[in-house]
């Protein structure tokens, strides 16, 4: 942290002095700065300076076309990226009225969930991190370096997939996925287990989160936050079942809700998420139909005009895609709707009145990804 102001700001009886927490500082996990305005060592106003790393993904879809924007959407949340790819061929196909085969939704749910529990195991890893706890980042990046070998192996790449294609995928998965998948399913269940006994029960943990930076759910309505922060909150919203989409509804999970609103909440939330994943992917497998993975799809797809939208549920939260199309092949206008913003958004509010190490674990228990932020 650096600070700003040597002076003091006189602010009635009190003085207050502005600290920057970035955009250079390990706990914002990227290039966001906070401005934080201390009274001591409380916070009065904590003014999150987004923007360092902005790259224009919006203008940029409405400068290429429908197919080639599809490698920027990896962009956006890189530890999310299936999902977000899902979102945003799902848009185009219920626009152009392309029909996806059967296996192909089976592979894409598979994929996205194992993306889901990567994603939440660079989470748990980073958080514990915040904390002051290092052994457990060790754990967690040698557990999710299995799945990207799983998705390597199919996608040819680990970190930016664009693996999803209008009307199906790029390629099949072999035998050896499969086998591979179903291998790491057995793996990680006594993983969880320990990460349980290690980390989650531990008592420092515990002191450290529980009461600590309350959300309720009235406060993630006003700032539109999703994914384990609103579930954290005691609310039971999740795009997979409000409003299901590829296979999910023919899959039986269950939706982690913690009703305590604090950090301890959300971090449960995610735990939780992980063995629903595992659960989903088991029935995925055990389901998955033979048959083609691309639908009949023109070289150039076209998008009737129109005004399309479609949401998906990404390890953070919604993330929607809406499209605007003049008929060509460009689109005419395109929005994200991204979930690392939002949650961002309620940080100034809930933060007010902590000391700076409980809004740091606050900060971490939403899970921000900031080039999510900075679209």
């Amino acid at each position: 942290m650096l600070l700003e102001k040597t002076n003091l700001v006189k602010s009635g009886d009190n003085e207050t002095f502005v600290l920057n927490l970035g955009p250079q500082h390990p706990a914002t996990h990227g290039v966001l700065r906070v401005k934080l305005t201390m009274d001591g060592e409380y916070i009065t106003r904590a003014e999150p300076v987004p923007g360092y790393i902005h790259r224009m993904h919006e203008k940029m879809g409405e400068n290429r076309t429908w197919a080639q924007f599809l490698p920027n959407t990896s962009r956006i949340d890189y530890l999310s990226a299936m999902h977000y790819t899902h979102a945003y061929v799902a848009a185009v196909e219920r626009a152009a009225g392309i029909e996806v085969p059967l296996r192909a939704e089976y592979i894409r749910v598979i994929t996205s969930e194992l993306n889901r529990i990567s994603s939440h195991l660079v989470w748990f890893g980073a958080f514990i991190l915040d904390l002051g706890g290092f052994t457990p980042l060790l754990y967690a990046f040698d557990d999710r370096e299995k799945i990207l070998d799983l998705l390597e192996s199919v996608t040819g790449a680990r970190l930016t997939y664009c693996y999803y294609r209008f009307g199906g995928l790029c390629n099949d998965v072999d035998s050896d996925f499969i086998t591979g998948t179903k291998e790491f399913i057995e793996y990680l269940k006594p993983r969880l287990e320990m990460y349980r006994q290690l980390v989650t029960n531990n008592i420092i943990l515990k002191k450290r989160l529980e009461g600590i930076g309350p959300i309720s759910a009235e406060m993630c309505r006003k700032y539109g936050a999703t994914g384990p922060v609103i579930r954290g909150a005691g609310v039971a919203c999740d795009v997979r079942r409000v409003e299901p989409y590829s296979v999910y509804p023919e899959l039986d999970f269950e939706i982690p809700v913690y009703h305590e609103a604090d950090c301890m909440a959300r971090y449960l939330v995610r735990m939780d998420e992980m063995y629903q994943s595992l659960r989903i992917l088991e029935q995925a497998i055990a389901k998955l139909p033979e048959g083609p993975i691309m639908g009949k799809v023109q070289k150039s797809v076209k998008v009737p005009a129109g005004d399309y939208y479609f949401a998906v549920e990404a390890s953070r939260g919604r993330f929607a895609v809406r499209i605007v199309s003049d008929g060509k092949e460009i689109p005419y206008r395109l929005k994200l709707r991204a979930p690392s913003f939002s949650n961002l958004s309620l940080f100034e509010e809930a933060s007010q009145g902590m000391m700076l190490p409980d809004a740091l674990a606050l900060m971490g228990s939403l899970d921000l990804v900031i080039p999510d932020i900075d679209r």
